[in-house]
């Protein structure tokens, strides 16, 4: 396909006119690429969704040990791409610097590529300090030597530990880890600082709180493993009677109802956090070579109050018991987003409802394509 432009000019000491034809592949700019370390996994596999709907191009790299065997096919079905995946493992170098090397036009790296359960991490540290860090300095190691300039990291609000004060803002120190896995994402952070002072490379470490709930679409979601702890998965394996019973660990904390209080916040609003970083990243709309985020709603959420909702938002009862306080767990913490608003434009605009109605849909997708 050609079109046209017209250009005016002298010739001769005469004005005229010419006519420039131009092909449709010279002029179209080539899209942005993006490079999604863990890209197969619940929240990488949102983003990519959300990246790919804003224009990116988006390769990922994710080894599976982890990851939602439907994510790949489920990512088209919704957006109509096949998403390329290097199964490759984030914790091999030398794989990862041929991934990256092959890749070293993207603008940016999003790394999500982490183990992130509470309690298995309390059970195997080793795995999570292998896996974590050993990922993380890999990557790093790659931006670094192929010059992508702008990094986004998966933190954790679990960097805050056990604190008084609520909501949690960006300026709150760091607290003493409650776990293994909080202990890697402040190591990740503290590492990212320093590779920032010889480098030319942007970063924004986003900090979630708790990512629930489903793509609307029920095609991805969040694949519960094994030894998974989350409440929301759990909640929608015991009402398909996957799991015979939900255990609400701890019944004495200082909150209204006794149980732990989080800042539940649906996927595609974090999914959606992740592009506007990269796009005001690339933009130079940071003051900061390095920028730090809270994802949270803003508002505190009990486990009770989780469980009850679930209920009046599926109709279905469920099969659940109170027991000790389980090693690992804080408290109760919950997001300030005012910085997030201010500076990415960034709004959530999910329910807590939405969370449940999306995640009881996955679950009825998986029991389906389990049968």
């Amino acid at each position: 396909m050609e079109f046209k432009t017209t250009i005016c000019g002298k010739y001769n000491q005469k004005w005229v006119f010419f006519v420039v034809l131009h092909s449709q592949t010279t002029i179209q700019m080539s899209k942005r690429k993006v490079i999604v370390t863990g890209g197969m996994g619940y929240i990488g596999s949102h983003t990519i969704v959300d990246l790919l709907e804003k224009g990116f191009d988006v390769v990922s790299i994710d080894n599976l040990s982890r990851a939602n065997k439907f994510s790949i096919e489920g990512i088209k079905k919704i957006t109509g791409i096949t998403v390329k995946n290097y199964a490759v493992d984030l914790c091999n170098l030398n794989e990862l610097k041929q991934v990256v090397k092959s890749n070293s036009d993207a603008v940016g790296i999003i790394h999500f590529g982490a183990y992130k359960d509470v309690l298995e991490s309390v059970n195997e540290p080793l795995v999570y300090y292998h896996n974590n860090i050993a990922s993380t300095v890999n990557i790093l190691k790659c931006a670094v030597e192929f010059k992508i300039k702008h990094f986004i990291f998966s933190s954790s609000c679990t960097v805050y530990g056990n604190i008084e004060t609520l909501p949690v803002t960006e300026e709150t120190p760091f607290g003493k880890p409650a776990c293994p896995y909080a202990l890697t994402k402040q190591m990740g952070e503290k590492m990212i600082y320093d590779v920032a002072l010889n480098c030319d490379i942007r970063f924004v470490l986003l900090r979630y709180f708790n990512p629930a709930g489903a793509h609307t679409s029920g095609e991805i979601g969040e694949f519960l493993h094994a030894k998974g702890n989350h409440l929301v998965p759990v909640i929608t394996q015991v009402a398909a009677g996957i799991r015979p019973q939900l255990t609400i660990n701890g019944t004495d904390y200082p909150t209204r109802d006794g149980t732990g209080l989080r800042d539940f916040i649906h996927v595609m609003d974090i999914a959606d956090a992740h592009s506007l970083a990269l796009n005001s990243s690339i933009g130079n709309k940071f003051k900061n070579k390095i920028e730090v985020f809270n994802l949270g709603t803003g508002q505190g959420i009990t486990v009770s109050e989780a469980v009850k909702c679930f209920e009046e938002t599926t109709q279905i009862k469920l099969n659940y018991k109170t027991g000790p306080r389980r090693e690992g767990d804080i408290v109760a913490i919950y997001a300030s987003n005012d910085k997030a608003k201010n500076v990415l434009g960034w709004i959530p605009t999910h329910t807590l409802s939405d969370i449940m109605k999306t995640a009881w849909s996955w679950q009825k997708k998986m029991n389906s394509l389990a049968k």
